[in-house]
């Protein structure tokens, strides 16, 4: 042995002790505070890949949980494995639309009992700490639980059932931590910090003051009056020194609304030729198809005000401009109060700038939507979407997966569109039917007689890091992208290098999409019942009177205009006869609802009608035929007249 790798070897047996055991252990706490450190968003994770486990379609069909095939990875007795990680690692999501009281074992670093024993349904009920709301919770069909289980060698998922249906399990590897596993003892600074976590989320306002933490401190904010002509480009924010800026306010009162998208946000940092944000403001602000809707943690509209408190460092330059896109008619003039709230603290070497990808597409059949495909290093922290059938109907493009491929391999593939953005079951009352937001995920918007809608996800704790190449898009419709669908995204992340291209908003790209035929159907129909009237949801909407009675249908969601009125309905050996006015306006005579044998009929035209905001409704008289008294109403179809 020669004297120089003597001296090596024990220079390597003196100091590579204290490079291990000087190495902090990581805590549940340190993964916990990732919910509320929003100005750690632009560091890189080098290395820490989020992953899942998922009950998605491996034959890429839609059987994503319903038969409970693909839900569980192996079979231990009569319990299923559904998740095995190994570690160092931590679980920073789990999702389903169909919780229940079935017990799950959370097995530790190969140890034979379990460290960690709940309740499916307690993940999110609120009932059980630390798994409490709203950083678990649910609404519109889906449940989430955000709360962090951290291991350190390994974790396996145990049902003790046997099926499951439903499931995403998110989680990510922590190499390069000295990870300590989750053993469901808190101190009280750990207590301490879920409730601040859960004050954060639970804020009745979110307001630039909740961020002003660590990088994002020692702020000073730029106030600026703008008046925007059609055709002008009017600069909000230059700095020419570095710095971040960790929040922008934009107050346009309604006239940043409407059908028409025509102010574009943009800015740059550090004299790159395309802009790291180059978007309709209303689409980067998560409105809904013209209407303000996003309200959540970090980005969304208040009132009238428009904000985003995601950070955005720069090394020496940056510049914030709206831009007035001129049409060949009348456009307002618009007034805008804007807020920059920024810093001096330049870009460190472990941070990323931020970006977003702003891209509408009639997405080819065949195709999947991209939200985004770059080459970089960085990490995806945000999605915002907007879907528009261009078939009438219910919206069966959102039975597309997302699919995430991170560095040359698939990382996360999803179970349906809404399931994405933590939901779940559309078209279902109480469900996904409406919009809602919650802090860091949301539905836009619903409505089927448009067949749109649309909903919003922040990625915070499970950011999606990538060394050299990400792709994240999604599928729309069931299965082989069959479905005809116009997509409005905005997709966010830190990347070392500026973008290479953009999509210019323009000409038919900045209005908002109106479709000319409509159907309601039964399951979300909006009724009153007047007179001897009851309802049942057998074969759709079945009207059942024992003399005579009365359903008011609203139709709401339309746009104004001449529309055909055409039905489909059943009959039945017991059917009523039926009558259909418009508030006092009969639109057609009586009608037999009654056949030897039950019968559907389809696109019977009873009349048309001038629809506005004071006549958007129908109604049905049904009164008894000899001893019969049942009608059964299954659609209800607007077309428009020109």
């Amino acid at each position: 042995m020669t004297k120089l790798f003597k001296l090596f070897s024990l220079a390597w047996l003196l100091f590579a002790p204290l490079t291990v055991f000087s190495q902090e252990k990581y805590r549940w706490a340190d993964e916990l505070s990732l919910l509320k450190s929003i100005d750690k968003l632009p560091q890189y994770r080098t290395g820490s890949y989020v992953e899942s486990f998922s009950s998605y379609d491996r034959t890429h069909g839609n059987d994503d949980g319903f038969a409970g095939t693909y839900s569980f990875l192996r079979k231990e007795g009569d319990k299923l494995v559904i998740a095995e990680m190994k570690g160092p690692g931590v679980i920073d999501r789990i999702w389903t639309p169909t919780p229940n009281e079935t017990m799950l074992y959370f097995y530790f670093d190969g140890n034979k009992k379990p460290g960690l024993q709940i309740k499916f349904s307690d993940l999110f009920s609120g009932k059980v700490y630390p798994f409490v709301k709203p950083v678990c919770g649910n609404e519109v069909g889906g449940y989430y639980c955000y709360v962090p289980i951290t291991y350190k060698k390994s974790c396996k998922i145990v049902y003790d059932g046997p099926k499951l249906e439903f499931i995403q399990i998110g989680y990510r590897n922590l190499t390069t931590k000295k990870v300590e596993t989750y053993n469901g003892q808190f101190t009280q600074q750990d207590k301490q910090l879920l409730q601040e976590v859960c004050d954060l989320w639970n804020a009745n306002e979110y307001k630039m003051s909740l961020f002003t933490q660590g990088k994002s401190s020692d702020i000073k904010t730029m106030e600026k009056e703008i008046t925007l002509q059609p055709g002008e480009t009017v600069n909000c924010f230059s700095l020419d020194t570095p710095g971040r800026i960790v929040g922008m306010e934009i107050d346009g009162g309604t006239a940043l609304e409407g059908d028409n998208k025509d102010v574009i946000l943009s800015a740059s940092w550090d004299g790159e030729s395309i802009e790291a944000i180059y978007s309709p403001l209303q689409d980067f602000f998560g409105y809904a198809f013209g209407r303000g809707a996003m309200r959540s943690l970090l980005m969304g509209k208040q009132g009238n005000n428009n904000y985003c408190f995601l950070p955005m460092p720069f090394d020496h330059s940056a510049k914030v401009n709206l831009i007035y896109k001129k049409r060949n008619e009348y456009q307002p003039t618009i007034i805008a109060k804007v807020k920059i709230h920024y810093n001096q603290q330049g870009r460190a070497k472990d941070e990323g700038k931020f970006y977003s990808v702003w891209s509408r597409q009639k997405t080819p059949i065949g195709t999947y939507h991209t939200f985004l495909h770059t080459k970089a290093k960085g990490h995806y922290v945000g999605t915002i979407l907007q879907s528009q059938g261009l078939r009438p109907g219910m919206t069966l493009f959102f039975e597309g997966d997302d699919s995430t491929h991170v560095d040359g391999k698939m990382r996360l593939h999803g179970t349906g569109s809404e399931d994405y953005f933590n939901g779940g079951w559309y078209a279902l009352l109480d469900r996904w039917d409406r919009g809602i937001s919650l802090p860091i995920h949301g539905s836009l918007d619903y409505s089927l007689p448009m067949a749109r809608t649309g909903g919003y996800r922040f990625h915070i704790s499970d950011k999606m890091s990538f060394e050299k190449e990400i792709y994240h898009g999604m599928e729309h419709g069931g299965q082989n992208n069959d479905f005809p669908v116009d997509y409005i995204s905005v997709a966010m992340f830190y990347a070392d290098r500026p973008l290479t291209t953009k999509q210019e908003p323009q000409g038919e790209l900045l209005k908002v999409y109106k479709p000319t035929t409509h159907i309601y159907f039964p399951q979300l129909f909006e009724m009153t019942i007047g007179g001897d009237m009851n309802i049942s949801s057998d074969h759709g909407t079945v009207m059942t009177t024992n003399n005579q009675g009365e359903t008011r249908i609203m139709l709401s969601h339309v746009p104004d205009g001449k529309y055909k009125v055409l039905i489909d309905y059943t009959t039945f050996p017991d059917g009523a006869d039926f009558q259909v006015w418009q508030r006092q306006k009969q639109l057609s005579d009586w009608i037999s609802a009654k056949t030897a044998e039950r019968e559907e009929k389809n696109r019977l035209h009873v009349g048309d009608i001038d629809l506005t905001q004071q006549t958007n409704s129908i109604t049905f008289r049904v009164k008894k035929n000899g001893g019969t008294s049942k009608f059964g109403l299954r659609l209800i179809t607007l077309e428009r007249v020109n």
